[in-house]
């Protein structure tokens, strides 16, 4: 299969190219396309055979669910049985937006292979004009994990997508490099308080500004049967180095980088601009220290720079919960598989 990779600009559309996706999805086939967070791969959330060539392109097991994306609010409607008032107010707060919602689905409409056999659903508003406009287009709803091999690093610019899918899905709509760079927050909404399955690009602060306490999921992966959200059961993010969490004290960074050059062996670095040593094989900046959405913005990029070096290992600096430092941190335990450096 030859893939073509078509640039749409962000505020003018290219007709041509919005006609091929939707002729592709409407006929069954898969499009990758930008979003505020990564890159997503879409197929019509209601083509059971549509949404199995996701898994097949990706490499992603089966009772891994999906997020379904949809181009309007009131969309919302035709797939949920029932949206609580809380989903409502964060609905009008944070739609269009990285905040994606788990409801009661309403039965026998969108694809099983979707919700991993589930009585929920989980749902989005993309805030990216190219997403916008395809799904308004398309009048349909898109099943869309990230738009990657399945347990690599997501891909926030479409070159990732190109790099990953290469020959196995059609078309990859470029618009450019992402903004915010991490996936989407999902809440559970069918309970009370809401529980967050997975951080993501609205805080949990910011959601408890609004409805007040949330909870924040912890049982532990091993235990968990279906994952009630992307990201919940395996491993993600990985790159082709094993990865350790390391502090942020340049002390101690500079300390583990002699270790590992003692055993003749070499180190990429991911980190802020402030904690630069010369002493790094290889140092990829998120940017300032002070800013965790510098960070969130440049996480995926980095780690995917490290898979071109002949680095032995990667160490990541870690940064504080806050924000959505807490969605950093939790890609980061993710890619390291919960591993910290230690001598």
């Amino acid at each position: 299969m030859k893939t073509m990779k078509e640039i749409v600009d962000n505020t003018v559309g290219k007709e041509e190219s919005y006609t091929q996706a939707v002729d592709i999805l409407k006929s069954g086939g898969v499009v990758a396309f930008p979003t505020e967070t990564v890159y997503g791969l879409g197929a019509v959330a209601t083509d059971e055979k549509a949404v199995q060539r996701i898994f097949e392109a990706k490499g992603r097991p089966a009772d891994n669910p999906l997020i379904v994306h949809i181009g309007r609010k009131q969309d919302v409607a035709q797939y949920v049985a029932d949206v609580p008032k809380v989903a409502e107010v964060l609905m009008e707060e944070f739609w269009p937006g990285p905040l994606t919602l788990v409801m009661e689905k309403k039965p026998g409409v969108i694809a099983e292979t979707v919700t991993a056999g589930m009585h929920t659903v989980a749902i989005r508003m993309p805030d990216h004009p190219v997403a916008l406009q395809l799904l308004q287009k398309l009048k349909l709803p898109l099943a869309a994990p990230s738009a990657n091999r399945s347990g690599k690093p997501s891909p926030t610019e479409a070159e990732h997508v190109y790099h990953d899918l290469m020959g196995k899905i059609p078309l990859i709509l470029d618009g450019g490099a992402t903004g915010i760079g991490v996936e989407s927050t999902v809440l559970d909404v069918t309970v009370t308080p809401p529980v967050i399955l997975r951080p993501g690009g609205i805080s949990k602060e910011q959601i408890e500004e609004l409805i007040g306490t949330v909870h924040v999921a912890t049982k532990p992966e091993d235990e968990i049967q279906t994952p009630r959200a992307p990201g919940m059961k395996y491993t993600h993010y990985a790159p082709d180095a094993p990865l350790f969490v390391i502090e942020p004290n340049l002390a101690v960074i500079e300390h583990a980088l002699d270790h590992i050059h003692q055993q003749k062996k070499r180190a990429a670095i991911i980190g802020p601009d402030e904690l630069y040593t010369e002493k790094a094989d290889w140092y990829f900046s998120t940017g300032s220290i002070d800013s965790q959405e510098s960070l969130a913005t440049n996480l995926y990029r980095a780690i995917r720079q490290c898979d071109t070096t002949d680095a032995d290992m990667i160490l990541a600096i870690e940064t504080d919960l806050s924000g959505i430092g807490a969605a950093v941190m939790n890609r980061l335990e993710k890619a390291s598989d919960g591993k910290r450096f230690s001598e």
